[in-house]
């Protein structure tokens, strides 16, 4: 598959077929977070891999219910494990290096039939009890992944020419 069709196909997947993700595609899933790039290299990141049912369950909780959480067979949760770096700009670096890790995750994942949805709702700190996440570390997001039940239709995208600007912002 070329990577402008993984793009074109990703979809936000919440519902999923009751079966596990062979550990092969994970591992491959996985890989491809672990190879993305990240500021200065630190690599300052770890992937929780959530398959057990009750833990699931109670991430869907911390996620207001989320119940793509619970049935999804796997939920990886990136953590930052050094939030107090910021890049020169002084944007913080672990939320980029994590957005990076977890959409070059989503594109394998298109790549090996699965589905993923990306989820930013959720409390920080049951999720962090759920986890076992030190309070010095955060979860950036927690990524639900499985074979899909369903894929939705794309959703609409603004037009090209109203979202790219040449040499200045336009707004």
């Amino acid at each position: 598959m070329q990577v402008v069709q993984a793009v074109r196909a990703r979809r936000s997947i919440r519902d999923y077929e009751d079966r596990p993700v062979p550990e092969d595609k994970l591992v491959r899933v996985l890989e491809a977070g672990c190879i993305s790039p990240s500021a200065r290299n630190s690599q300052d990141r770890e992937f929780v891999v959530v398959r057990d049912g009750e833990q699931r369950r109670q991430l869907a909780r911390a996620a207001e219910h989320q119940r793509h959480l619970a049935v999804a067979p796997v939920v990886i949760a990136g953590v930052g494990t050094k939030p107090e770096y910021h890049m020169p700009n002084g944007v913080p670096a672990h939320p980029v290096d994590l957005a990076i890790a977890l959409d070059h995750m989503t594109l394998v994942a298109v790549e090996e039939g699965l589905g993923t949805c990306w989820i930013g709702g959720f409390n920080q700190e049951i999720a962090k009890s759920v986890l076992a996440v030190p309070d010095r570390y955060v979860i950036v997001a927690l990524l639900t992944l499985g074979f899909p039940k369903t894929i939705p239709e794309a959703r609409p995208r603004k037009a090209f020419d109203d979202i790219i600007s040449h040499d200045r912002f336009r707004q």
